[in-house]
Formats: structure tokens, sequence, C-alpha cells
């Protein structure tokens, strides 16, 4: 804002001047009094200078809404870019014709490769785009002590990245026992962005009563992880916002919408967390939770200002969130509010999209900085070798549908060496972690249940959250097939049968995003799903990739694999795979 845009806003808005854009005929949302004006709004140096009744001003450049609701642009209140597979320009290129003129990202995959350099590289190649991009520092990096990453930032490095302007705060929270225990690095990070003014977001999955009270007591602002009314309920009423999720993994906006009251609602937010091309293509972005919101009860303004106004305070963000003089000209026309469905977009004033399809340049970055990220010392199948001293083994089993996992007992077949023998008749598959970062040369073994695969082999180089190569398989040679395919390509999923390649997606940057458009992403990925099922033989209820890429999670229950082993989430400790005969005693 400056001198010259100031005068003129009040010269539009006084009538003194024409807008640069006037919106006509259209019914005009008002979330701040919570109700639709039929009337006009006046934009000038892409803000809005006035809203008025239908012929109160002029202007150079007319657009008829011709009846259709006048929408803030929507915000997503937390989003992972990388999980997109996507650059910041592409996915800019899918959101914005679905009407999201905002995003609040944590870029905390890509910092987990690639340190500070991943944080510049997102900074750099959202400069600009239409869609608004803005971040919270990673906060968790590594996430644990339990695995390799790329980076290792504590609160000392991230001082300087605090102090950007785009930067709102630090980001999720996921390391809740030290925040609970007074860890000191974790305390050191907390105070950063407090003394800096900056937010705080939080992960807090299963925390209640004493402990959510002194984890919330770490001056933490947000929480996505709900996944009930109860925890919801706790958290709004402790004055913490709550974002309801409705992601490609994780979708729990209709069983939280119960919990949204007149009372509570402007503490809720939307956001997506985790969101794949296909989610977008087919269902929607932020305007489906509209849709969803309304299909279960909620008044149409109640959802919009989840989408609008209460992410713009949350965030701080005082120049967006509604229609007021002064605040960014980011409008969506939607037919109606059932569907939601966005007829024209305009960011800043301009036209931005129409009827889903994107009018702006594409806007190619510089990615150089985010490839070549593989370091991996000494790979062989040898490495893939699994001898046990016992046939009585504890195995990851999967519960489909989400990224949490039993813990199981087993009893699998081994050759005369006690090398680990695939049965298809047990459903049981070896699964293993590569580390990638270190040049440690670190493999770790274990063994999975319930993924169906019954020939070849799957991998992928996206693994939450330090992201080695994570690989599951019926045989060391597609194993070693598959991950060595992932090492040449610089990172991508892959399926290997016989020792050729079925089907592969190129990941070159950071091993997470790839370099191509959504289209040829969802296309790929269809075909990469397709295959694991129909000549893989993975289980129909089992997301092949997603599910693989949350086996590596050493955070979230009941046990994981690592580069470093079998980790016991509830024990808090590695554990061996073989059990002992006392521990496998069921008297």
């Amino acid at each position: 804002m400056n001198k010259k845009i100031l005068r003129k806003l009040i010269d539009v808005a006084a009538g003194r001047q024409p807008a640069d854009l006037l919106v006509r005929n259209g019914k005009i949302a008002d979330v701040y009094s919570g109700h639709f004006i039929e009337g006009e709004l006046a934009v000038a140096e892409g803000r809005i200078a006035a809203m008025g009744e239908a012929g109160t001003y002029g202007g150079n450049k007319i657009a008829d809404a011709e009846g259709q609701y006048v929408l803030p642009g929507f915000i997503d209140s937390h989003i992972h870019i990388e999980s997109s597979f996507l650059t910041p320009s592409e996915l800019c290129r899918l959101l914005v014709p679905l009407g999201t003129a905002a995003i609040i990202a944590d870029p905390h995959e890509i910092v987990n490769v690639a340190g500070l350099a991943g944080l510049e590289y997102m900074l750099a190649a959202s400069e600009g785009l239409a869609l608004d991009i803005k971040f919270m520092l990673p906060s968790c990096v590594p996430s644990t002590p339990f695995e390799h990453a790329g980076a290792l930032l504590d609160a000392k490095s991230l001082e300087e990245p605090m102090t950007k302007e785009r930067i709102l705060g630090l980001g999720e929270m996921m390391n809740y026992p030290g925040v609970i225990n007074g860890d000191d690095d974790t305390l050191d990070k907390l105070l950063l962005a407090i003394r800096q003014g900056k937010l705080i977001d939080g992960h807090s999955p299963g925390l209640g009563g004493q402990k959510l009270r002194a984890y919330m007591a770490g001056m933490i602002h947000t929480d996505h992880e709900c996944s009930s009314v109860k925890e919801m309920t706790e958290r709004l009423s402790r004055g913490m916002y709550v974002m309801l999720r409705q992601g490609s993994a994780c979708r729990d906006l209709r069983s939280l919408i119960p919990a949204v009251t007149p009372e509570n609602s402007r503490r809720c937010l939307l956001c997506s967390d985790d969101y794949q091309p296909r989610s977008i293509l087919g269902e929607g972005h932020i305007n489906n939770d509209l849709r969803i919101c309304v299909e279960e009860g909620l008044s149409p303004m109640t959802a919009l200002r989840m989408a609008t106004l209460n992410a713009a305070e949350c965030f701080g963000l005082r120049d967006r969130g509604g229609f007021a003089p002064g605040l960014r000209a980011d409008m969506t026309l939607v037919q109606d509010l059932k569907e939601f469905r966005p007829e024209r977009v305009f960011i800043g004033g301009e036209p931005a999209a129409e009827r889903g399809r994107f009018l702006l340049p594409p806007g190619k970055r510089d990615d150089s900085a985010v490839r070549g990220s593989f370091h991996v010392k000494d790979f062989s199948v040898k490495k893939l070798a699994l001898r046990l001293a016992s046939g009585s083994v504890w195995v990851i089993d999967i519960k489909p549908g989400g990224v949490l996992t039993g813990k199981g007992r087993a009893e699998i077949r081994r050759d005369a060496s006690g090398n680990f023998v695939f049965d298809p008749a047990a459903d049981i598959a070896k699964i293993a972690v590569i580390e990638r970062h270190q040049n440690t040369g670190n493999v770790g073994l274990g063994l999975i249940r319930g993924y169906g695969i019954r020939r070849g082999a799957a991998a992928i180089s996206v693994a939450h959250d330090s992201h080695n190569i994570i690989c599951a398989g019926t045989n060391d040679a597609d194993m070693a097939a598959a991950v060595e395919r992932i090492i040449a390509l610089g990172g991508g999923a892959v399926l290997t049968h016989n020792g050729m390649v079925l089907e592969e997606m190129p990941l070159p940057l950071g091993g997470l995003m790839s370099d191509r458009d959504g289209v040829w992403v969802d296309e790929k990925l269809s075909s990469l799903q397709r295959k694991a099922v129909e000549d893989l033989g993975v289980n129909r209820g089992v997301e092949p990739l997603m599910t693989l890429c949350f086996m590596s999670l050493p955070v979230i229950p009941e046990i994981k694999i690592t580069d470093l082993g079998l980790f016991d989430v509830g024990a808090f400790k590695f554990i061996p795979l073989e059990i002992s005969e006392c521990r496998f005693s069921r008297a």
C-alpha cells in the first residue's frame, strides 16, 4: 500500500473515479454480517474499493455476475504441497479454478529431504503465483530420532527463516512429548515463534485431559488431527482453532461437522493436509468441503466463513477473508450454494479462471536446487536378505483406510539357511527401508501383513517423514530392481515383476515431486495403482502407494519400519523381528 493506491481507493469509493473493475448483478457474500447483498463490487488496484447498491459505481471494465453468488477467495488452512506430487506452480494451476485463492503450506517433506535449500526452493517456486502461498516453518526436521533424514534443523537454524514475511509461524509441532516434557530444543523452537509474534500449528492426535492442556500451554494455536467430536470440542473449548480435514488419506470432515455449533463455528477452519491430483480433479478442493458442509446441515454462510474469514483471522491475514475496503479482490462466482462449482475466479481483480480453465501462464520455475538428492551407499540385493533365528515373528498389520497399523504375531516359513520365504497363502511380504540421504548404507527390514502383494515388488521414495526409499515385495530380486530403478530416476514410484519394470513415475524433485503437469501425474498414479492390484495382487482395499508411504512413520501406532529397524511406537523403542518363546506364550 502506498499513497497513490490509497488515494485511488478513496476516490473510487467516493465516486470520483471509475473502478478498474466493476462486478455487477451479483449476490455478494457479507461474511461479517452473515447474509448476501444484491449489489456491486468496485475494484481498484487489485483491491476492493467499495461494495454498494446497483448503479452506484462505474467501471472501466464490467463483469456481469448474472445473478450468481460472489464469494471471497477460499483459503486452505493446512496443506503439504509435496503430498500432491506437484510443484507449487502446477498446484496453483489446479486449485485456482476451484476458487482457492490462498493456502497455508507446511514444506515439512522437502525440508526433511533438502534442509533449508528445500525451503528456499518452495519460497522461490511459489513467488508471484496467482495462488497466494504462505508458509509455516517446519518444526520437526528430522521428525524423530528413529530414522535418518536429509537435514537437521535446530532452533538456531530456524532463526533467520522465521523472520521472512511469507512465513507465518512454526509448522505443526508433531513432537508433542517434547512439548509436554519441556524438552530444551523443543521449547527453544516454540520461543522462537512466540518472541517474533508468530503462530504455532499443532499436531496432537489422541491427546486429551492434562496432557492436552500441557501441550496447549506451549502456545499451540491450531490442530488438524481431530478424528472425533470429543477431541474437537475439547480443543475448541480451550481456545484452539480446529481445522476440519478432508484430504486424500484422512477424511474427517463429515464426522466432525456435528461438533460445529453457532457458538463455536468461528473457531473452525477447513484444510486438506495431504491431497493428490485424483482428489483435486475428481472432487475439487475447498469448494468440495463447502458442498459437504452444506450436505451435512451447516448453513452456507457458516461453511463459507470457515473457508474464508475464519482462516484469515486465525493466521493474521488482514488483507483477505471477506469483501471490505482495502482487502484483496479475490472473488469466486458460483451458481448456487449447494454444489459451489466456480464459474469464474478473479485473483487481485484479474480474471484467473473460467469454468475450470486456468487463464494465466503456467509459471515454470527453476528447480535445480532440489534435484539429485539421492546418496545411497553400497546397495545390493544381498542387503535385502532376511535371516531369522526363529519362525515366530512380529509383523506390521495393515489397517485399511488409514495410517494406523497393528502389532501382529505370525509363524513364517524359512529356508535351510533361516532366510524368510514368501508364502502367498500367509499374505506376509517383506518390507524394506533404504536410507538415501546420508550414505549410511542402512537397510531396515521387516514383514508386513495385509498388503496382499502376491508377485513382484512396489517401491516409492516418498516415505513419511524422512522420505527414504520404502519397498515391499515377494522376492529380493524384484525388490532390488525396484529400488535400483528409483535411484537411477532420482526418485519416484516403481512396480517390478520378473526383474522388469511394469510401471514407474519419476519424482525428480527431492524424490517427492514431479516436474510434469497434474493430469499426467494423475494418469501415472492411476496406472500404478491399477497395475499394483491387477498385476501384483495388492489388496483392492489398500491404496498401494500411500499405504507404503506411511509404513515408515514412527510416530503413528502401532509398529512401523525405518532404516534403523522395526519400531514399536507404544513402547517407544526398536524391537527385534523374532519373538522369544516366553513372549510368544499365550499362557
